[in-house]
C-alpha cells in the first residue's frame, strides 16, 4: 500500500479543479498574465499535481518564514525548502499584481494558460537570511542556489493560491512522466506495498546499481529510480543522456525489483534542507522508504574550497525529523569498488589497508573525450555506450534545421517539439537558437565537418519535409534548430551545403526542404 501524502491529503490540484477546466480556461484568457520561468514551472508542476503537498500555491509572507526560519509551514506543517514566486517591480506595476488580483500564469514555452494565481499578498523578502538559513551563507554565490537567488530572482515574492487550468505539456519520455497519483496506481498495478525512492541527477554506473539492490534487499521493498528531469546543477549531463542511461541499466535488476519515473524538480543544491524536501516529494509519490547517501544534493565546494555540507549532514537531518517525515530512510555510505572480489561494499564496512579503485568524475569525463576504455567493474557496457553517443569523437556529422515563416505560423511549438523529440533519440548533440545571427558565437560548437542545412517553412512544409529529414537524422551526431523571424528579406543562404539532389523551394510563406 501507498504511504500517506504529506499533510494527509494529496493535493492534486488537476483532479479537483477538472470539473471547472472549460470555465477556467475562458476565464484564464481574459486575465492579465504572468510568463513563467523554468524554475517557476517547474515549481508549478509539482504543485498542480500534489507533489509539493501540503502546498496549494506559492508561499505567503507567513509561510515564507516559518519555512526559511523553523523548517514550517504557519499552520505548524514540516517543509523544508520555501517555494516562491519572484516577480520585478515593473512587473507589478504592468500586470496590475496587488492582493485579491487574479493572474494567469502562462508557460514560457508555448504562451499556454497553466494556472490562475489569486493573489494574497506581495512581499519583499531578507534574501540574504534566506540564504543563511537555508543555504549556508548569506552571500557566497559559488552555491547555485545562493547564486540564483542574489543574482537572478527577482526582488518581490507573491503568495496565493493556485487553480489548474491546463498540464504541463511535455514531449519526451511521456511514458515515464507519472503523476504523484498516477504513480500510485502503478505501485497498486505493480503489487508492491514497500517501495524504496532513490534520487539522482547523474548517470547511474555499476555503484549505484548495488546500493539501490541492497537498500532493496535489506527493506524487503521494491525500488523507485526517481531521477530530477528539471533543473539541476549547472555543468549536470543532460537529462536525455541521463534517461537513456536509466532505461539501459534497469535490465540489470533482478526481475520485477526496480522501476522508474521521472520527476520535473528544480533542484536548488541544498544538502540538508533539500534530503528533507527529497523525503516529502518521495512520500508523496507513495514511497515508504528513501535512500540518503553521501552528500546528498551538495553543490560542491563554496568560495574557501571546503566542502558546503559535511558527507552525512544530510542524513542527519532527515534522521531529526524521521518520524514527523512519515518515510523510512535508508542510510548508505559511499559504495566502494574491492578488486580482489570484484564486488562493491559500503565505505564504513571496508578493513583498513583494503585494495580499493575508483574512478572519478573528472577521469569518467575524460576517457569518454578520448575514448579510453572504462571498465566493466566501474560500469555496465550498454551504460557506457549510451554515453559514448552523447559524447562522439571529433569526426562527428551534423546538420542544421532552418525554420522560417510568418509570425503565429508555428516556427517556436516546433522547433522546441523537434529539439525534445530528437533528443530523446539520442546519439546526438542538439542545439536550438532562435536567431540565426548569433551563429558567430556558436563557430566553435560547428567546426566539425561537414554539416547540412535544411529549411522548412511550417506549418505547411513541416509535415513534408520531415520524411526527408529521417536519413540525416540517422546519421548526423550534430543537429542544430534555428528559426528565423518573419521578414523574409533577411531570409540568409544555406549556412553549410545541402545533401545531394537537395534544393530549397522558396515560397510565399518561407523555404522548405525538396529532395530529388
Amino acid at each position: 500500500m501507498a504511504n500517506t501524502p504529506h499533510g494527509g491529503v494529496l493535493k492534486d490540484l488537476f483532479v479537483r479543479d477538472a470539473p471547472r477546466q472549460a470555465e477556467l480556461l475562458e476565464e484564464s484568457d481574459k486575465l492579465p498574465s504572468l510568463t513563467l520561468t523554468e524554475r517557476h514551472l517547474c515549481d508549478l508542476e509539482l504543485i498542480l499535481n500534489g507533489g509539493f503537498s501540503p502546498l496549494e500555491g506559492f508561499l505567503n509572507e507567513k509561510d515564507y518564514n516559518g519555512v526559511v526560519k523553523e523548517n514550517r509551514l504557519a499552520d505548524g506543517s514540516l517543509f523544508s525548502m520555501p517555494i516562491n514566486l519572484d516577480v520585478s517591480q515593473q512587473t507589478i506595476d504592468k500586470v496590475g499584481i496587488k492582493p485579491g488580483a487574479r493572474i494567469t500564469l502562462r508557460d514560457l514555452r508555448d504562451d499556454r494558460a497553466l494556472a490562475i494565481l489569486t493573489v494574497e499578498e506581495v512581499y519583499k523578502p531578507n534574501k540574504n537570511l534566506e540564504a543563511q538559513e537555508v543555504f549556508g551563507s548569506p552571500d557566497d554565490v559559488t552555491h547555485p542556489g545562493i547564486k540564483h537567488l542574489l543574482q537572478v530572482a527577482n526582488e518581490f515574492y507573491v503568495g496565493g493560491k493556485l487553480e489548474a487550468v491546463q498540464r504541463l505539456a511535455h514531449y519526451d519520455f511521456v511514458d515515464l512522466r507519472y503523476t504523484p497519483a498516477e504513480l500510485r496506481q502503478h505501485f497498486e498495478k505493480l503489487g508492491w506495498n514497500k517501495v524504496v525512492a532513490f534520487q539522482t541527477r547523474n548517470p547511474m554506473h555499476r555503484a549505484h546499481r548495488e546500493l539501490t539492490v541492497r537498500a532493496s534487499r535489506s527493506q524487503q521493498a521494491n525500488v523507485l529510480i526517481h531521477p530530477v528531469v528539471g533543473l539541476t546543477k549547472p555543468g549536470d549531463i543532460d537529462h536525455f543522456t541521463r534517461v537513456r542511461v536509466y532505461k539501459a541499466l534497469l535490465p540489470r535488476y533482478p526481475n520485477g525489483m526496480a522501476a522508474l519515473a521521472l520527476l520535473p524538480l528544480a533542484m536548488r543544491m541544498g544538502g540538508p534542507r533539500e534530503a528533507i524536501w527529497h523525503a516529502i516529494i518521495r512520500k508523496n509519490h507513495g514511497a515508504t522508504h528513501f535512500i540518503v547517501g553521501r552528500d546528498h544534493a551538495g553543490p560542491g565546494k563554496n568560495k574557501d574550497g571546503k566542502d558546503w555540507y559535511g558527507a552525512y549532514d544530510a542524513q542527519i537531518a532527515v534522521q531529526k525529523y524521521q518520524e514527523e517525515l512519515g518515510i523510512k530512510m535508508v542510510e548508505f555510505q559511499e559504495m566502494i569498488y574491492i578488486p580482489d572480489r570484484d564486488e562493491y561494499q559500503p565505505a564504513n564496512e571496508i578493513a583498513p589497508g583494503t585494495h580499493t579503485a575508483n574512478i572519478s568524475g573528472t577521469e569518467l569525463r575524460n576517457r569518454l573525450k578520448t575514448g579510453k576504455e572504462i571498465p566493466a567493474w566501474f560500469s555496465y557496457p550498454e551504460v557506457v555506450k549510451v554515453l559514448r553517443e552523447q559524447n562522439p569523437l571529433p569526426a562527428a556529422k551534423g546538420f542544421t534545421i532552418f525554420l522560417t515563416g510568418f509570425q503565429n505560423s508555428g516556427k517556436d511549438q516546433i522547433a522546441r517539439a523537434l529539439q525534445l523529440i530528437l533528443n530523446q533519440g539520442g546519439g546526438r548533440s542538439i542545439d536550438s537558437i532562435a536567431d540565426p545571427l548569433a551563429l558567430d558565437s556558436r563557430s566553435t560548437a560547428l567546426s566539425a565537418p561537414p554539416l547540412l542545412t535544411a529549411t522548412i517553412s511550417p506549418p505547411l512544409g513541416f509535415l513534408s519535409a520531415y520524411g526527408s529529414l529521417e536519413t540525416l537524422v540517422n546519421s548526423a551526431s550534430y543537429i542544430l534548430i534555428l528559426w528565423h523571424p518573419p521578414s523574409l528579406s533577411c531570409l540568409p543562404p544555406p549556412l553549410f551545403p545541402l545533401p545531394p539532389n537537395t534544393t530549397l523551394d522558396h515560397s510565399s510563406r518561407g523555404s522548405s526542404l525538396v529532395t530529388g
